[in-house]
């Protein structure tokens, strides 16, 4: 059950970090924020590799660990610019819970691509979580414009796909324990992810650029923050499907709408605690199917 006390760490450190680069997308812009946990989170994800090294030897990543890899690591930028996009104009709490959307793609996927049937038990949980999910932001979309949720949506969709492509990418290496396989694809798709967004700044948004090393104390520590949560989702990964480590991951849902009330000042309402609850009792089940 260790994927349990993974996931939930990794929940809790994403939840700060999104909430770190939500504060930096009206200094440095939206691409910009993107960039910053990846161009800030690759060093600290390639100096793990000392230490993993001296606990076993790394795995040589093959093609098909690259290709995965680059899936994953597309589909994740994507993901993360559609989500700040979007937390522009919506609360950061009830865009988090619409991209939350993601372990149903994940169970569908997962099943076709990687083989990974969850069976009836585990599919009700998930069912049970998603309509939690939906219950929280539907109480908001009355009151807000049908583009934020929608970029919401397709903000989950495609952390759904980078989920599937990085448990590909760990799954294809050829040997080594589940954290040697966990950091080895951490420091592969990170180092990706921050040489494709610094070619993008460099030709397209110079001024991107300049505004996050003028910030950059703030771009470190969402650097780490992501860095840190992506090691603990990718343990997650390595111990069983990306479905269930997603579908506990809606604990993080709660935890947005706490940092949302907080911090934010933005009001919790009725139908959001509902949802909140079910969100609640379809991770309980999950737990008890995996169990």
């Amino acid at each position: 059950m260790l994927w349990i006390a993974a996931t939930l760490i990794a929940a809790v450190a994403q939840t700060a970090r999104n909430a770190a680069q939500r504060q930096l997308t009206g200094e440095v812009g939206t691409m910009g924020a993107t960039a910053v946990r990846f161009i800030f989170g690759a060093p600290f994800a390639i100096l793990l590799l000392g230490p993993l090294a001296l606990h076993q030897a790394l795995p040589l990543p093959g093609t098909g660990t690259l290709l995965w890899a680059c899936a994953g690591a597309l589909s994740q930028i994507g993901a993360t610019a559609l989500m700040l996009q979007a937390m522009r104009s919506r609360g950061f709490g009830v865009i988090t819970a619409l991209m939350k959307t993601e372990p149903v793609t994940l169970a569908i996927l997962g099943a076709i691509i990687l083989a990974e049937p969850l069976g009836p038990l585990r599919m009700a949980a998930i069912a049970v979580a998603t309509a939690g999910v939906l219950l929280m932001s539907g109480a908001d979309l009355r009151r807000g414009s049908l583009g934020p949720a929608l970029l919401g949506i397709g903000s989950g969709v495609l952390f759904g796909l980078s989920a599937i492509g990085f448990r590909g990418a760990i799954l294809a290496l050829p040997d080594g324990d589940f954290l040697t396989r966990a950091g080895t694809v951490l420091a592969i798709s990170l180092t990706m992810q921050a040489a494709l967004t610094l070619i993008w700044l460099a030709v397209t948004d110079r001024q991107a650029l300049a505004g996050i090393a003028r910030h950059w104390r703030h771009s470190v520590g969402a650097g780490f923050l992501g860095a840190f949560a992506s090691l603990f989702w990718f343990i997650g990964f390595a111990l069983t499907p990306a479905a269930n480590v997603r579908t506990l991951a809606l604990v993080e849902v709660v935890l947005a709408q706490i940092v949302s009330g907080r911090l934010m000042r933005q009001e919790t309402t009725p139908r959001q605690i509902a949802g909140m609850a079910l969100i609640v009792a379809g991770v309980g089940a999950l737990i008890l199917a995996s169990r």
